[in-house]
């Protein structure tokens, strides 16, 4: 052992074999950066494509995390282009012309809250727990009488991204002139109260409970008790009683607003 410790060393043969691993270091390097440059997928490319498109809002109204994860399912057929609701339908167009898919423009929507209750709406009982509606809800339903109801807690607040949500009387309020219909309100009520109507509706259905008569009567000041006067007094045949509830068919609807005069509980709301 102490003979090759003391061996002279052949540095011609060390600096052949250094010079041995530097190349093959040098050929790895080198395809590594070929791959990178020529081998990037499609499927990267149309991803960065789609999303040069989209609005950028990353409201979460899509169901995604953001801009950036809706793209990447739309480029893997995961998604349809119509859950944004944000993005500019030139920009749309042009994200369908990527996909291949055909591409009809809809006409503007703005979100309102299918309910009018809050401090017209009788409580149950007294809630102290956290200021938060999908807890509260898991409490029996939570504190209304009705349990259909806006709880006035403010998880549709704390979400929309244009602060276009307000709580006057404890009840959901939606500002039409702020709203960009991303749907993040929609996603996060847990009574489901949040829906999509045309930007240029006059009227809306405040009120999201199915009882009728006096059950509604002893819950709520404001709650449909599905008299049906709104649809006999409908000119164009636009409402109809559906499960205790008007429905509004907003392709017929002129925007008259004899629906709203005529109903005895002001339920239907106008926007304007």
């Amino acid at each position: 052992m102490q003979n090759l410790l003391l061996a002279p060393v052949n540095w011609a043969q060390v600096g052949i074999v250094l010079g041995i691993f530097a190349a093959i270091a040098l050929v790895l390097t080198i395809c590594i950066l070929l791959v990178a440059k020529f081998c990037k997928t499609n499927a990267d490319e149309k991803v960065e494509t789609i999303l040069s498109h989209l609005a950028g809002a990353n409201c979460g109204g899509c169901g995604c995390t953001g801009c950036a994860g809706f793209a990447e399912k739309l480029a893997k057929g995961e998604a349809k282009l119509s859950d944004c609701h944000v993005t500019e339908a030139s920009e749309k167009a042009a994200i369908a012309g990527v996909l291949g898919v055909p591409f009809t423009a809809a006409k503007p929507t703005v979100s309102v809250c299918r309910c009018s209750g809050g401090i017209h709406a009788k409580d149950a009982f007294e809630y102290a727990g956290a200021q938060n509606c999908s807890e509260e809800n898991k409490l029996a339903g939570g504190r209304k009488v009705c349990k259909y109801g806006c709880l006035g807690d403010g998880n549709c607040t704390r979400v929309c991204p244009e602060n276009a949500i307000s709580l006057p009387d404890e009840c959901a309020n939606v500002n039409p002139d702020r709203c960009i219909s991303c749907g993040a309100c929609i996603l996060t009520c847990p009574k489901q109260l949040f829906t999509r109507i045309p930007a240029d509706a006059k009227v809306y259905i405040a009120c999201s409970s199915h009882e009728r008569g006096k059950a509604v009567l002893d819950a709520c000041e404001f709650g449909c008790i599905a008299c049906g006067k709104c649809a006999r007094t409908c000119p164009e045949g636009a409402i109809t009683m559906q499960d205790n509830l008007p429905v509004i068919d907003y392709d017929k609807c002129v925007n008259c607003g004899k629906c709203a005069d005529a109903c005895p509980r002001h339920t239907i709301k106008v926007r304007y």
